[in-house]
């Protein structure tokens, strides 16, 4: 038994995963038309290498990683690409972004992929290549591409991989059901990463006790292997990378670090599947389980569900009633986003689509004045302050925002959810960073011309000193 530990704050709410289990893993038709963003993920976005009007296969590359923290894009199925331009994005801002289209043909011809049966054969730099190529970022939500966090710097040696199968936030059930269904090919893909990361001493699977039928799945896949399923009380935000490395080693991710100084390296289950396909079958990832829940929906279930693939596809697949629904959401109620636009594609972080009626989640109630009650606080995974994080924000005071710390906060809305004066805490958070991430780059750029400046104003000085040095020599 792997002893586990407890983080500071967090919540209970009520969890809403049965709906969406009731029913097998599915699938539904494809999409007369896919629309596959640029930017699926952290980082500078792909480059397009095709053109309007070109053929394309299933799994064929459309669009490449620009530079190393990115992710390469490829067609999801076969296809025409009919356009190449703004299309509305899943974002919380519901601005456009530079997506490629493509016309299905129906016929999903696929491009000729690589198997490999013996993979762990291969050197390492080939295996994260395959990942690299496959277009392959986290798939919990975050999206940070997974070659680069598979190749840590050389004086952090790994000693500990750590899989997360967590996923505390209400409603979203679609690792369950890829832990339920796939649970070999999971335990796979944690020995693979294993591999890459130069055999780790320890590999975990961290699960919520709330997932019975998962963790029953895992261990009999993980019997005879080095890995170890550990499951451990529910509690949201128990899924948030730095909080489940403090209840599975008891270690603290410091302000500003990241896991790997300590050793440690988290992936979300659904990236290890991914990678195991891409070196072992050759696959890009083209596709991901997403759940689609809420009473505005005849069927609530997962569906396996190809990237492109848009919002309104899904939705009328599913019986929805838009007379009926309060809003639509990506993601779960904590930490997702109300949506724009229902064209909107899915991407690689889609986990979820909630379609909640009105009595399911009413609109929020008007906020009112802090009473500075200190709940908030209380409730914080991260240890913050909300209650000053808020006023600073409204006051636009970057410098104690930053001074507190605000880049630790990961925006789980356990302060909004505790708050009896209905403040959206998380809003101002998100526009705070928003606003600290703008004035960084356009630091960044301010030096970068003071730096030219200064070289150029240097330049001119050391030739104005030679040709004096040269008069006086003449004269």
């Amino acid at each position: 038994m792997i002893k586990t530990w407890t983080i500071p704050g967090g919540i209970h709410p009520p969890e809403n995963k049965a709906q969406s289990l009731q029913l097998p893993l599915g699938q539904i038709d494809l999409a007369p038309q896919l629309v596959l963003p640029l930017n699926q993920h952290l980082g500078a976005p792909a480059k397009a290498v095709v053109e309007v009007g070109q053929r394309v296969l299933t799994g064929q590359v459309i669009a490449a990683a620009a530079g190393p923290v990115s992710a390469a894009v490829h067609a999801s199925s076969s296809g025409t690409v009919s356009s190449i331009e703004e299309r509305p994005l899943a974002h919380p801002s519901g601005m456009p972004g530079p997506c490629i289209v493509i016309d299905t043909d129906g016929k999903d011809e696929w491009i000729d992929l690589e198997d490999c049966a013996d993979y762990l054969s291969l050197d390492r730099d080939a295996l994260l290549n395959k990942i690299r190529a496959a277009g392959i970022a986290g798939m919990g939500g975050a999206g940070f591409p997974a070659a680069v966090k598979l190749n840590p710097r050389a004086d952090q040696p790994i000693d500990t991989l750590i899989i997360n199968g967590t996923e505390c936030e209400p409603y979203i059930t679609a690792d369950d059901i890829l832990m339920q269904t796939r649970a070999d090919e999971v335990i796979a893909g944690a020995l693979l990463l294993a591999h890459l990361l130069g055999a780790p001493e320890k590999i975990l699977i961290g699960v919520e006790d709330n997932k019975p039928s998962a963790i029953a799945a895992l261990e009999q896949a993980a019997k005879q292997s080095a890995v170890q399923v550990v499951s451990f009380p529910t509690k949201y935000p128990s899924g948030g990378e730095k909080q489940l490395i403090q209840i599975l080693t008891g270690k603290e991710v410091g302000s500003g670090a990241i896991p790997a100084s300590l050793g440690i390296v988290c992936q979300n289950v659904g990236t290890a599947v991914a990678a195991y396909r891409a070196v072992r079958f050759g696959e890009p990832l083209i596709s991901r389980i997403t759940t689609v829940v809420g009473e505005a929906l005849e069927t609530q279930r997962n569906i396996q569900v190809r990237l492109g693939t848009p919002i309104s596809h899904i939705l009328q697949a599913h019986g929805f009633s838009e007379a009926d629904a309060s809003r639509l959401v990506m993601g779960g109620p904590m930490m997702g986003f109300a949506l724009q636009d229902s064209s909107a594609p899915v991407v690689k972080t889609t986990n979820c689509l909630l379609a909640p009626s009105r009595a399911e989640l009413p609109p929020a109630p008007p906020a009112q004045a802090c009473i500075r009650c200190g709940m908030c606080a209380e409730a914080c995974p991260a240890s913050l302050l909300p209650q000053q994080l808020f006023w600073y924000s409204q006051a636009e005071d970057f410098e104690k925002l930053q001074a507190h710390n605000l880049n630790d906060c990961i925006e789980c809305g356990a302060c909004s959810y505790v708050c009896p004066s209905n403040i959206p805490l998380v809003q101002y958070y998100r526009a705070s960073k928003g606003t600290l991430r703008k004035m960084a780059i356009e630091k960044e750029k301010s030096d970068r011309s003071r730096q030219r400046f200064e070289f150029r104003q240097a330049r001119i000085a050391q030739a104005e000193a030679e040709k004096e040095a040269k008069r006086k020599a003449r004269a």
